[in-house]
């Protein structure tokens, strides 16, 4: 049967803690418990093997469980959160479904129901014919328009037959992202623990990092940046930690070397990968360094025009609603400017998130690096406004650790970038953000829209 091999592990170690969420403890025999007890309820319930099942709520022991079986099943699973990037009516046009498993808030058992959302989609429909276990995520894209990512569930699982070292983690990426889902298999698949939790605040993970005695916090450079900025290193023992994993955005240097300096003895590793391709193996230049090798087992890469491009066995199936950016031979174009030197790279910036300003091509972490540095400045979210006479001028929205007046800041800000960036680059407006810069998921939102 689908994943034998993943519980045959689980069962080797039935006493270990497998999942902590919200102080309950789920061991590996009681894991295995909860995947055929949801074996036993989808056929008791009608559920057939090939039907898209969506599941609405977040990391717990039994979701992860109801995505076991769901596997196992054969089905198509849609996870999805009350937070995700797409609604869901709009989600569901896209890849249709046949059930629904909702979450409610503090219950540990979902409810099931009917929720038949035709959508003739021939992918879809192709892959369902293979009878093989199905995985769906969207993403929000660059114009805001969801693209559905259909993976084979059984594919995405197979990159971690190898066993790893176990470690606790906590799963920081939410339920319906690609990346939170390969690291709960990543953790899970080594006999390790997930630490979940209901929210993602600062507070919580280091109280969560304290109490439970974490050893790998995976998580984005804006929460990084949050982190710091609470000096929550001060508040909480976050001695347990032994490895900061950060991806999904571009790193700024300030920020990373302030968490060098602040957690010394902890190793810093900058990751990257796709929901379309996976996540690849990374092995930051040192912990000081925004330049990585990237690759593994399953991997390959190469640079045309600047552009990282990637072959991997453990590739998306494709795009329900969109063109492929796989060539003919497998290649897929990620659309991130690179630098390459030797072996590493140092990521620029996806090229959607290019400014244009007068001819001249500007990416936004270049000028978020500079103003990073500059005293008073907790965070820093660049974007494009347009502009009659030039396309488009640089807007940078900035959150400040004490007041300030925008002339003062503004003043200072130029002074720093025009000491570092071409006089192009310099922002010609600055903002002071009275609201976060970052979206729930803890990455930087570069969409600001002012309110009217």
């Amino acid at each position: 049967m689908r994943l034998d091999w993943l519980l045959a592990r689980f069962a080797t170690a039935p006493e270990t803690e497998a999942f902590v969420h919200e102080d309950r403890s789920v061991s590996y025999g009681q894991l295995l418990d909860l995947v055929q007890a949801f074996e036993r309820r989808l056929a008791d319930e009608g559920v057939k093997p090939s039907e898209r099942i969506v599941i609405l709520g977040d990391y717990t022991p039994e979701a992860f469980a109801l995505v076991l079986a769901l596997a196992r099943h054969n089905n198509v699973v849609i996870p999805l959160t009350r937070e995700s990037v797409v609604e869901l009516s709009s989600a569901l046009s896209i890849s249709g479904s046949d059930w629904i498993f909702e979450f409610v808030s503090g219950a540990t058992q979902p409810t099931l129901s009917r929720h038949t959302v035709e959508a003739d989609n021939p992918m879809m429909r192709d892959f369902i014919a293979g009878g093989s276990p199905g995985l769906v995520f969207f993403s929000s894209g660059s114009t805001g328009q969801p693209k559905g990512i259909l993976h084979d569930l059984e594919r995405v699982a197979s990159k971690f037959i190898k066993n790893r070292s176990p470690v606790v983690a906590i799963p920081f990426l939410m339920f319906d992202h690609f990346g939170g889902f390969n690291t709960i298999l990543a953790i899970t698949s080594s006999l390790g623990t997930v630490v979940s939790v209901a929210e993602r605040s600062v507070a919580r993970i280091c109280g969560a990092i304290q109490q439970y005695r974490v050893s790998l916090l995976p998580t984005t450079p804006s929460f990084l940046n949050l982190l710091m900025a609470a000096r929550a290193h001060e508040a909480y023992d976050l001695a347990s930690l032994r490895r900061i994993t950060y991806g999904t955005e571009v790193m700024p240097q300030a920020t990373l070397d302030r968490l060098s300096r602040a957690l010394p003895g902890v190793v810093l590793q900058q990751t990257y990968g796709l929901s379309e391709v996976g996540v690849l193996s990374s092995k930051s230049r040192d912990d000081g360094s925004l330049w990585m090798r990237i690759g593994g087992e399953g991997f390959q890469t190469k640079v045309v025009d600047g552009i990282l491009w990637i072959k991997s066995e453990y590739s998306m199936v494709g795009y329900l609603n969109a063109p492929s950016n796989f060539d003919a031979e497998g290649w897929f174009n990620t659309q991130d400017k690179v630098e390459v030197d030797g072996e590493h790279f140092r990521i620029l910036g996806r090229v959607t998130d290019l400014i244009n300003i007068g001819g001249q091509k500007v990416y936004p972490a270049e000028i978020e690096e500079v103003i990073m540095t500059v005293p008073n400045i907790v965070d820093v979210a660049v974007f494009a406004e347009s502009n009659a006479l030039l396309g488009q001028i640089i807007v940078a929205r900035v959150a400040l650790a004490e007041p300030e007046t925008v002339d003062s800041l503004k003043s200072r800000i130029r002074v720093a970038c025009k000491a570092s960036l071409a006089a192009y680059k310099v922002p010609s407006k600055v903002l002071i953000a009275t609201d976060p810069i970052y979206t729930h998921r803890h990455k930087k939102n570069r969409r600001y829209e002012p309110s009217q």
